[in-house]
């Protein structure tokens, strides 16, 4: 994009300067006019054009730069990223890690119902491969579940690689982002009931083999049901714990 081609935005009245740059750029990238990988006009031409002065510019562009939408190269200037999916919903993960114990059914929940449908989907899709490395994160398991004492979180980590698997079998890399910004979030509670549930584990592991079963025969329908009580698992015992459920949440 050449300086030239940028024309002077709009001001609205009571908007920080800040928000106009992030916005303005915002805008231009909707637009087409500024695309993935192109470089930022120079900092004063950018400024002169959103109406601005430099001091809220760079604060937009470090903004931006935080959402994964810019990348400041030194001594080089500032690029539209590729706006992939991933580094865009990366501060979800963040916006999950701040929530406290009364969210904890709800983030469940949503990852629930977006796994779900990525198994439906992966069992379309899933090649021998990714099959492959599925079964072999469940035989290392089994082989830690077999031990007198089983390392939880390694059990937890090959659980969240498996779950990892199936999403981005499902072709869909929006889908992926959002279920790994909340999967790896949930972690401390899935870890909290391997350590504290009896037979949590086996029964998880149990249930991972059931819907690999599905995904190998290409089965959508078995592949939904089986991850959906698989996570219902979960959610149950986070209700059994005293987790604000939603019905109580609802009568608030």
């Amino acid at each position: 994009m050449t300086p030239g081609k940028l024309a002077e935005q709009p001001r609205t009245p009571g908007v920080s300067q800040t928000d106009v740059v992030v916005e303005g750029i915002r805008q231009l990238i909707i637009d087409g006019r500024l695309r993935p990988g192109d470089r930022l006009p120079v900092e004063k031409d950018l400024a002169a054009a959103l109406g601005v002065s430099r001091n809220p510019l760079r604060e937009g562009v470090r903004a931006l730069s935080m959402m994964g939408v810019l990348e400041t190269r030194q001594g080089d200037g500032t690029y539209v990223t590729k706006l992939d999916p991933s580094m865009l919903l990366a501060p979800i993960g963040f916006v999950v890690d701040l929530q406290d114990g009364s969210g904890t059914t709800h983030l469940h929940s949503v990852r629930r119902i977006l796994e779900t449908e990525a198994a439906a989907a992966a069992a379309q899709r899933v090649g021998a491969a990714e099959l492959e490395a599925a079964a072999e994160l469940l035989r290392h398991n089994e082989a830690e579940l077999a031990r007198d004492e089983p390392n939880h979180e390694t059990v937890i980590e090959n659980d969240i690689a498996f779950h990892r698997i199936i999403a981005e079998a499902a072709g869909n890399p929006v889908l992926t982002a959002l279920i790994d910004a909340l999967g790896g979030r949930t972690m401390r509670d899935r870890l909290r009931r391997s350590i504290t549930q009896p037979g949590a584990d086996d029964t998880a592991h149990r249930e991972h083999l059931s819907i690999l079963a599905a995904l190998t025969a290409h089965d959508s329908n078995r592949a939904r049901t089986w991850m959906s009580a698989h996570l219902f698992t979960v959610e149950d015992y986070l209700l059994e714990r005293g987790v604000v459920s939603p019905t109580t949440e609802e009568a608030v």
